[in-house]
């Protein structure tokens, strides 16, 4: 008992029926939710993996692609040099001031012999050889030597030759013989390249056609590829030669080589 006889008030306890409870979760519902989360981390995984993956099969198809435009880019080696060699040329002659030296082929090409011989106003030879003007017009010898309508070869190679000659076949019938001979070391006698041969008629021509009186006016023309060697000479006959037309235009003969 307290001092001053007065008891103590015993505590009393209320309890409320209307306050909440808290629930405590479950055991079952602990699981699953860790469950989850781990559900959540390996789809995160799975996804970092495929980034990784992705980006690796990126890598590889750039780099293919790259040595793909590497090798199509690749200068050839057989070119190359010569297109380096080429352009390093022409910087040294930029930078030194001097002439550009020609190159192998094109120094070739130009000591290749050639020759165009034009009709003479005096073409009849003996034994039917034709004679040509070899100098002066649009005659031109290159490397090439000419003699009494006979082209001298000096290089050995194959050329190709033709021959142009007109004639005046006025008669009723003319037997006409184009020829391109050659004449060898290697044989006694002339060789025959190319012939042409016919028997050419007079053509009448009406009274109102243009035209000298008597002239009937005939072209042969040969040409061909052959092999020659030095010392060998090229030369044109024409049977009936007098029936010739004098004239630089109406006559030709020309070889040049077109490989040694």
């Amino acid at each position: 008992m307290a001092e001053g006889g007065e008891g103590t008030c015993p505590q009393v306890f209320v309890v409320d029926s209307q306050a909440n409870c808290v629930s405590v979760p479950s055991r079952s519902k602990q699981r699953w939710a860790r469950a989850g989360q781990k559900f959540i981390f390996l789809l995160m995984g799975l996804a970092m993996l495929g980034l990784v993956v992705e980006g690796f099969l990126i890598y590889n198809l750039y780099k293919k692609t790259e040595a793909l435009s590497l090798c199509q880019n690749k200068p050839n080696p057989k070119t190359s040099g010569l297109q380096g060699g080429n352009i390093n040329s022409q910087v040294g002659n930029k930078e030194s001031n001097e002439i550009p030296s020609v190159r192998p082929h094109e120094e070739q090409a130009q000591q290749r012999p050639f020759a165009q011989l034009i009709g003479s106003g005096s073409p009849q030879g003996e034994n039917n050889v034709v004679l040509w003007v070899h100098k002066g017009g649009e005659s031109i010898i290159h490397n090439m030597d000419y003699n009494n309508g006979r082209l001298l070869i000096e290089k050995d190679g194959y050329y190709y030759l033709y021959s142009k000659v007109t004639l005046n076949a006025a008669e009723e019938c003319s037997l006409i013989q184009h020829k391109v001979m050659k004449d060898t070391k290697a044989y006694g006698n002339s060789i025959e390249l190319m012939k042409s041969k016919s028997l050419h008629c007079r053509t009448p021509k009406p009274s109102s056609a243009k035209g000298s009186v008597g002239e009937d006016l005939w072209n042969s023309f040969l040409a061909g590829i052959f092999l020659l060697q030095s010392g060998d000479e090229i030369f044109v006959t024409l049977e009936n030669i007098q029936k010739m037309l004098p004239g630089t235009t109406d006559n030709l003969m020309g070889a040049f080589m077109i490989s040694p």
